[in-house]
């Protein structure tokens, strides 16, 4: 009897990244325009697209074996789940999302304090209730199905949103006053099917593989012939995450250096690596970097 995977993954903000994620990782996955039910190349896994802030209710179910979704939906639907893994990618970059509270630049609002009986727009309405709540504060918790940001002042004296750089709130002339969570992307699985030997091993699997794409989204290798005498100046260039590759070349006085880097360093390193003797600097793209 064949075994499979229900995998869901999040539609909405996160679906682009995270497909985009998932084919570097070495899946190859077709999704027709209407359909909400993605095809891989692993007969292993099937998925579903599923909003983000629905994903931890479902895998808490046991309606779908695992999935991706922010750590900011797991407090919010209060989800007992298991979290395999956090991955560190958002809509627009590798770095985590934060949920703030923001008023509008001429408000009188400065503090959470300040927040007491007024009317607060956002979709993360449980979290944020919560939250009040551990700072003393009673305030009317508005749900927003979308474009929270236009509502204050005439909807709401205050909102609270997810940014990831904060350009929107700045161009609807909002000012934020305080971060309530920083959050980041979840491969969380279902308790039960955690506990399944072949199902536990799966998820690890294509854990390994996500988290492999990664840590080589930044980073690029670079390879380079050196002669003996310039080797000594070369090494000292060149940092990487564990010590450059080296071998001697067919001609005893030469040798092939090979290293992973970041990506940043390279447009400063590379002018140096040739002014220490380096040549045939090849750059390339990597797909994983696994320890």
């Amino acid at each position: 009897m064949s075994r499979f995977l229900k995998l869901g993954l999040p539609k909405g903000s996160l679906q682009e990244s995270t497909l985009k994620l998932f084919k570097k990782a070495g899946y190859h996955i077709s999704i027709s325009s209407r359909s909400y039910y993605p095809t891989f190349d692993d007969s292993e896994i099937h998925a579903m697209l599923i909003r983000a802030q629905e994903m931890a209710g479902y895998v808490e179910a046991g309606i779908l074996d695992c999935g991706l979704t922010g750590k900011d939906w797991i407090l919010e639907q209060n989800a007992s789940v298991h979290e395999v893994a956090e991955l560190i990618y958002a809509k627009e970059g590798l770095r985590p999302v934060r949920w703030v509270i923001a008023v509008p630049e001429n408000s009188a609002i400065k503090t959470v304090k300040d927040l007491k009986g007024k009317r607060i727009a956002t979709e993360m309405v449980r979290f944020t209730r919560r939250y009040l709540k551990s700072k003393g504060v009673k305030a009317n918790i508005d749900f927003s199905w979308g474009a929270t940001e236009v509502k204050p002042p005439h909807l709401a004296d205050a909102i609270v949103e997810l940014t990831e750089t904060g350009t929107s709130l700045k161009a609807n002339s909002l000012r934020i006053i305080d971060t309530i969570l920083e959050s980041s992307t979840r491969f969380i699985s279902n308790k039960k099917a955690w506990n399944d030997r072949w199902k536990k091993q799966k998820m690890q699997n294509i854990v390994m593989l996500l988290e492999g794409a990664l840590a080589a989204e930044e980073k690029v290798g670079l390879k380079m012939n050196v002669h003996v005498k310039s080797l000594k100046r070369v090494m000292s260039l060149l940092s990487a995450m564990h010590s450059p590759t080296i071998a001697q070349l067919s001609d005893s006085d030469w040798y092939a250096l090979e290293v992973i880097i970041d990506e940043k360093t390279v447009r400063d390193i590379v002018p140096k690596l040739k002014m220490a003797g380096a040549t045939g600097i090849v750059e390339y793209q990597l797909n994983k970097v696994i320890p």
